[in-house]
């Protein structure tokens, strides 16, 4: 992420306000838009690593020795070391994830990108190329292995074979994906840097209109903390303002197990994670809204796919 402070659990003050605002549009019934604030940089980077508990990544690695043969375990666990920095042990984890569930082409983007940022020294290490064309393989539409292919060309001199590969992926790229704005800021770098003209086609290229699955949950009728309550959190010391966001969160985690079919809800939970830079429990909360609603598997993997949930 830009910002270089961070909150409790990973989480930017920017994020904070983002997250707080979201509720008081929840409290007030009006539709609410994607909430995460951060993606890929234009050197193909992740976000820096967040301040993810301890206990945490703890309850993660217990998990991987109670269930190795888990790879939801595995994919979680490297999602959290990456989260973390740990990007050597990410791809550990995620090495163990699709040797599990090699059918998974997120699971190996994934592992590709961690390799990636991994290396000391190779920007693109022939075993990260390696895990993305596994997933090209498997989904020739994955947008994190697209993107760290023409980086790959990139590197390689071909810096017009790069941009138009960047080109066709701001086309299929969602409207307001996560990575829309950054994929454009690295188109207009590489540009610059090299003398290749981009402006004129980027203003042509739009990102393509959401699919029905894609388009984000509208907040009516779904209840949340008043709007006196979120206004009031937003004045509170931030220590305080954390905790009541995380209860909120975690309250809204409550309500689903009461209400499981809630598929709104279970979106909401995930941007909610995302956005707290909880992506291990951003992807359990896919996990369990698909296994409670198997007839809602594509519009919950869309949403997720949209937010940067691992292995969606």
């Amino acid at each position: 992420m830009s910002e270089s402070k961070k909150m409790a659990g990973g989480m930017t003050r920017a994020n904070g306000a983002i997250l707080i605002a979201a509720f008081l549009l929840l409290a007030g019934a009006i539709g609410y838009a994607i909430w995460r604030d951060s993606a890929p940089g234009s050197d193909g980077a992740a976000a820096q690593p967040t301040a993810a508990p301890s206990n945490q990544l703890a309850a993660l690695e217990a998990r991987t020795r109670s269930e190795p043969n888990s790879a939801d375990a595995w994919m979680q666990l490297g999602a959290a070391r990456f989260d973390l920095g740990n990007f050597g042990g990410a791809a550990t984890a995620y090495e163990k994830a699709v040797g599990l569930s090699p059918e998974s082409a997120g699971l190996w983007s994934a592992l590709g990108e961690a390799r990636v940022m991994a290396s000391q020294s190779d920007p693109m290490p022939p075993a990260a190329l390696q895990a993305f064309d596994k997933a090209i393989a498997l989904d020739p539409r994955d947008p994190r292995a697209r993107y760290f292919r023409a980086v790959k060309k990139d590197v390689g001199g071909d810096h017009q074979g790069a941009i138009a590969d960047w080109f066709a992926l701001l086309e299929d790229t969602p409207q307001g994906a996560p990575w829309e704005s950054d994929l454009r800021r690295t188109i207009e770098q590489v540009g610059a840097i090299h003398k290749i003209e981009v402006a004129g086609r980027l203003a042509k290229t739009q990102a393509r209109p959401l699919t029905p699955n894609e388009i984000p949950v509208a907040a009516r009728a779904i209840p949340g903390p008043s709007r006196s309550d979120m206004e009031a959190a937003s004045q509170l010391p931030k220590g305080q303002q954390d905790a009541m966001i995380q209860g909120m969160v975690d309250g809204l985690e409550t309500k689903l197990k009461a209400n499981p079919a809630d598929v709104d809800r279970w979106i909401m939970l995930m941007r909610s994670r995302m956005t707290l830079g909880e992506t291990a429990k951003a992807a359990q909360a896919l996990k369990d809204g698909i296994a409670a609603n198997p007839g809602a598997a594509a519009r919950l993997k869309a949403q997720a796919q949209m937010l940067g949930v691992p292995g969606a």
